[in-house]
């Protein structure tokens, strides 16, 4: 099992031959051999890893997922600058809790106001459905809020710790149409200047239009 998923992560001419959501997933997966894909794995670039109860998914993302997950980390720094608000951008980085069975790695992820070991916001780009529900692995590692930007539109969640019986189906978290973590940011504006063709332009005119609504 270990042996099939370090081919599949290792064919990268394979993996990345369309521009398309590559993924294979599989069970069974003890923590161990997830660590062991981890550290074989090592820094390449290209590739997430999800796990969760022995579930394992190996995601290669496209070229339009990565320049979602990237436009929408330009526009929120330059946000966080606009704003003068402290924050520590963690990636891509790989979070995981072998206590909780669990480990993820986001497309972009923010600590907001000081730096902590679990970020405060992941943000996942979802351009096909199915795989490992990010929801639940995010409960699992304690991530505050998510953001998914999926056809051209974000859908937040913000987690409920003190009710999360409520929204068991969402495994705590809550739908939100404002993010609780970053109030004043306008989600409509952000997401017309994500799908804008030009990323530049794009950029100019969000940085204009928060300078204008701030005047």
């Amino acid at each position: 099992m270990l042996a099939d998923s370090l081919e599949l992560l290792l064919d990268v001419e394979a993996l990345h031959s369309q521009d398309a959501e590559d993924r294979y997933i599989t069970d069974g997966v003890s923590w161990q051999y997830y660590e062991a894909l981890l550290a074989r794995r090592g820094d390449s670039p290209g590739y997430r890893i999800t796990y969760l109860d022995g579930v394992l998914e190996i995601v290669a993302p496209s070229r339009r997922h990565e320049s979602g997950k990237t436009r929408i980390g330009t526009l929120l720094e330059i946000y966080f600058l606009e704003v003068d608000m402290d924050y520590f951008p963690l990636g891509s980085t790989t979070l995981r809790m072998p206590e909780q069975r669990g480990g993820a790695e986001p497309d972009e992820s923010y600590c907001l106001g000081v730096e902590r070991e679990v970020p405060d916001l992941a943000i996942e780009v979802v351009l096909t459905s199915g795989g490992i529900n990010r929801l639940a692995v995010y409960h699992r590692l304690g991530v505050r809020e998510i953001w998914f930007w999926q056809s051209d539109r974000f859908t937040l969640y913000h987690r409920r710790e003190a009710i999360p019986n409520q929204f068991a189906s969402t495994y705590g978290y809550e739908a939100i149409t404002r993010s609780e973590l970053l109030p004043a940011l306008d989600m409509t504006l952000l997401a017309d200047c994500v799908w804008q063709a030009n990323p530049l332009a794009a950029a100019k005119e969000f940085r204009q239009r928060l300078r204008e609504r701030r005047a």
